[in-house]
This record gives C-alpha cells, sequence and structure tokens, in this order.
C-alpha cells in the first residue's frame, strides 16, 4: 500500500512501477498487472498514460503514442467508471489527432460519415433537461432582461443560439403580468438550421397569443460568424436585449488556414509528464485526483508554430463582432460561456485543462445518473466525446470549442466598449431555489465581481454577466 511519512515511499504496490518509469517500446504492452489495479490506482496510472500520451503525439513521436494509446484501450472503458469513461474519449481524440497527420488516411475513414443534424438538436436538448446548468443561466438571464426593460413598451430581443424555447417562453410568462400591461415584443433568433427556428417561431406565437401579447418571430438562417448586422434589422425605439448562451466562443477561431503542422520541442524528452509521488488517495472524486497530479511537472510543447498569429486572428475576428453588436445599442447583453481556458496555444495546455473540467463534469454525470443509462451515454459520445475531440484533435478553424475563462471575456467586452452589469439579488435567488430543487450538494453557484459561476463541486463550469453599451 501506500505511504507518506514526509518524504513519500511507495512500496507493495503495482503504481511503483510506472511512478518512475518513462513508456518504451521495449517494456512491452499490456502489463500482466493492470488489470488488477484497484480502481483510484487505475485512475491514477490513466491520468498518466493519457498526459504521456499527448506529450508524445504534440512532439509527434508516434510510436510511443501508439504503445500509450495501447495500455489506455486495455483500462478504459466508454461503459465503466468515471475515470475509464473519461479516458476512453481522451484517447480517441488523441487517435484522431495522429490519423490527421495522414489526411488520405483520415478522409478515406469519414469519407462515409453522415452528420446527422436531428440527432445533434436532440443532444442538446437532453444536456438542457438532465443538467442545470442552462436553466439557471436562462432565470439569470431573463431576470436580468426584465429588468434593463421595466417600463419599455416595446421591446426587441436577439438570440444569438435560438434552439432553446424554454427560455422566451418563461420570459413571456413574466412579461404578460407586468404592472404596466404586456410590451410589444419581437424576438430575433440566429440559428443555422431553419427547422429550429421555424420549431420555435411557432411555439412562441402560439404562447404569445395565449397571454394576448404582441409579438413576433424573426428568423435570422446563417452561422454566427456569418452573421451581418444588418440582417437583424434593430428599429429606432426598440429597447434593445442581446442573448448569448454558449456561441461567442466559437468565434474565436482562426478566420482563415493558419500554420498548423506541429513543432518539435528541441532539447525535452518525449517523456514530458513526470510522477515523483503519490500518496495515499483519500478522495474517489476524479477531479481530486486530477488537482493530485496537476502540480507534478508537465512540459507543454509547442504545437502551434504561429500562436501569436493565431491570437492576431482570432482577436480580430472576436473584436468585430462585438463591435457590431455595440453599434446596435442595447440596452442590456447577458451572456453566458463555459469557464474553461481550452484555447491554449499547445496541446498540452488544453489537454490538463480539459481533463479538469470533463472530469467534473464526468463526476455530475456519475452522481446523477447510472453507468448503463441510456441517456448518459449519448451526453458521453455524442456532446462531450465530439466537444473533447474538438478541443484535442483539431486546429486552425477547424476547432471551434475555444473555451475561454470570464476574465478574458470581460477584457473583450471592455474594451469594445462594453459596461459591466451585476446580476441581481433577486435573480440568484431564484437560481438557487432552482438549484435546491435538484436535491444535489454538487450543484454551486458563485458570484464573482457581479458575474454568477455556474460550478459542480468546487469547478467552476459556466459563467453569467450582464452587460450594457456605454457611449
Amino acid at each position: 500500500m501506500f505511504q507518506d511519512e514526509g518524504t513519500s515511499s511507495i512500496t507493495s504496490s503495482p503504481l511503483q512501477f510506472f511512478t518512475m518509469m518513462s513508456l518504451s517500446p521495449k517494456l512491452g504492452s499490456p502489463y500482466p498487472w493492470l488489470r488488477e489495479l484497484k480502481s483510484e490506482e487505475r485512475g491514477l496510472y490513466l491520468i498518466h498514460l493519457l498526459l504521456t500520451c499527448a506529450n508524445h503525439v504534440a512532439v509527434g513521436s508516434l510510436d510511443n503514442a501508439n504503445l500509450a494509446l495501447d495500455q489506455i484501450s486495455h483500462l478504459a472503458s466508454a461503459d465503466g467508471d468515471t475515470m475509464q469513461r473519461i479516458a476512453a474519449y481522451f484517447a480517441e481524440a488523441l487517435a484522431d489527432r495522429i490519423l490527421k497527420t495522414w489526411p488520405g488516411l483520415y478522409k478515406a475513414f469519414n469519407s462515409t460519415k453522415i452528420p446527422v443534424v436531428s440527432e445533434e438538436i436532440l443532444v442538446k436538448k437532453l444536456f438542457f433537461e438532465v443538467f442545470p446548468f442552462l436553466k439557471v443561466a436562462i432565470v439569470l438571464t431573463n431576470q436580468a432582461i426584465v429588468e434593463a426593460m421595466e417600463g419599455e413598451k416595446m421591446i426587441h430581443i436577439i438570440d444569438l443560439n435560438a434552439n432553446e424555447t424554454a427560455q422566451w417562453l418563461a420570459l413571456l410568462q413574466v412579461l404578460s403580468v407586468r404592472p404596466e400591461g404586456p410590451p410589444h415584443l419581437r424576438i430575433t433568433g440566429v440559428h443555422q438550421q431553419k427547422q429550429v427556428l421555424d420549431r420555435m417561431a411557432r411555439r412562441l406565437t402560439e404562447e404569445a397569443e395565449k397571454f394576448d401579447i404582441p409579438f413576433r418571430f424573426d428568423s435570422v438562417v446563417c452561422r454566427l460568424e456569418d452573421l451581418d448586422m444588418e440582417k437583424l434589422r434593430v428599429k429606432t425605439g426598440e429597447a434593445l436585449a442581446i442573448s448569448s448562451v454558449l456561441q461567442l466562443h466559437t468565434l474565436l477561431a482562426a478566420d482563415n488556414e493558419v500554420l498548423q503542422k506541429s513543432s518539435p520541442l528541441a532539447g525535452k524528452s518525449a517523456n514530458g509528464v513526470h510522477y515523483s509521488r503519490y500518496q495515499h488517495p483519500n478522495q474517489t472524486n476524479l477531479s481530486e485526483l486530477l488537482e493530485k497530479d496537476s502540480g507534478n511537472g508537465c512540459s507543454p510543447s509547442p504545437d502551434s508554430v504561429s500562436s501569436s498569429a493565431l491570437s492576431q486572428a482570432n482577436v480580430t475576428k472576436i473584436d468585430n463582432f462585438l463591435n457590431g453588436l455595440w453599434s446596435l445599442t442595447p440596452k442590456v447583453m447577458v451572456v453566458t460561456e463555459q469557464d474553461s481556458n481550452h484555447n491554449g496555444a499547445t496541446l498540452m495546455e488544453r489537454s490538463l485543462e480539459a481533463l479538469h473540467t470533463y472530469a467534473a463534469i464526468f463526476d455530475c454525470l456519475e452522481s446523477n445518473m447510472s453507468r448503463t443509462s441510456l441517456e448518459r451515454l449519448k451526453l458521453e459520445k455524442m456532446l462531450f466525446g465530439e466537444e473533447i475531440k474538438n478541443i484535442i484533435a483539431c486546429e486552425g478553424g477547424e476547432r471551434k470549442e475555444r473555451h475561454e475563462k470570464r476574465e478574458k471575456w470581460s477584457q473583450r467586452f471592455d474594451l469594445a466598449g462594453f459596461r459591466h452589469v451585476p446580476l441581481s439579488y433577486y435573480g440568484m435567488l431564484q437560481a438557487r431555489s432552482l438549484l435546491q430543487g435538484y436535491g444535489c450538494d454538487g450543484y454551486k453557484l458563485k458570484e464573482e465581481n457581479g458575474c454568477v459561476m455556474i460550478c459542480w463541486q468546487d469547478r467552476s463550469l459556466f459563467s453569467v454577466s450582464a452587460w450594457r453599451c456605454c457611449k
């Protein structure tokens, strides 16, 4: 077992072999004792393997990466415990990145895949129903809009991610009982699938008629990055609100093809992950296992020779978009984004941060859903697995899941001329009441500088912030 007497001494455990070794084809795979590891030992070893594999991929040591993937395949499982499941999707993402180095092979493997739009819509709907994260964001967003629009007779809302009808159904109900009477309401929905907008338009129009609210729904069918601000048709005399839910980070992708070839890390060992010691694990939470390992040395290798150029392209793209929103002079803009740093220039940076984030999400699923749940498998495979793959395997304009921390978004909004609006105490009360209804202590809210962080345990996963236009 493990002993910790000031200076770590590890004895009588398979961990003593892999804490001090580097993966090498000479050692062979798999090791006979792999299947005998206990759950937490296996989890620690999988973290070690994943980070080692990522480092091998980053420096182009594909033989060693292949060896690590072979070992991971004997331990990971899409229907196993939390670490086994997350390891399966990270291994798939790393393998996908390796395949991209052979474009012909990669294209051949993917040539017959058919993207099913209906499945993407359904899995996002499932995410909304299973987790409280977006429901909390909606409560906070709607309350901020109601407070900003007090006394306004003509309200125009621009929804930059118009796929969740429930948000505006709830707002219609609130507006219908305003002391000053309901306003004339216009919602402009932006989405790349026309059927999504058509369905939303029908449902909201029906509900507005029930509440006797003058209502109009306008559809703008396009990707957010192609949005022409003039198509939003903002009119003089309308009080404008903008809602963006998990959308702005996609604009951080490069506008055009950027150099994507990996740059070898000169002078660094291929085994850039070093684990010097393990203490006796007294926690079963995957996030805590990762916290235990993140302090160990990890040598990120620059896998982009043009990170500064990429950063400059990104700044230009998002700044232009935010400047366009500012020119519409909204009374309030409420933004919900993933609160993670998945936009690092190096594969190792993104791998480690993504492990932390998705460890928390998979822990949440483990606490709330059966391991055999079909809904859970769909969420992990079709939503989180695809996000992980995009973060790990993709570069340039293809990498859309460029989540960043609240502080970076705040800087961008400030530079674009927006000023922060603290979310209200009443909105927080509603959000906390919603979370209490889930009967789970793991969901938490934190307030930081007037923004709300939606957390699982102590890990912030989403941020909600409100902004107004200053001229």
